[in-house]
């Protein structure tokens, strides 16, 4: 049986979900730091009305 542990994120910026573009600036800088060798990917913050574009860090 597997954990349902939640995973650490590390957010690497902050996009305005109100941009004329949406999460495009924000997939787009994902983009941008996965050809650099990190892992990112978007989520939509709710609370804050904003993209994250965050990346998994392991628990120390």
């Amino acid at each position: 049986m597997l954990a349902n542990t939640p995973q650490a994120r590390t957010v690497l910026e902050r996009f305005p979900a109100g941009h004329p573009r949406g999460s495009w600036p924000a997939d787009e800088y994902a983009a941008a730091q996965g050809a650099q060798g990190t892992d990112a990917h978007v989520v939509m913050d709710l609370a804050s009305d904003q993209f994250l574009a965050v990346a998994n860090t392991t628990p120390q």
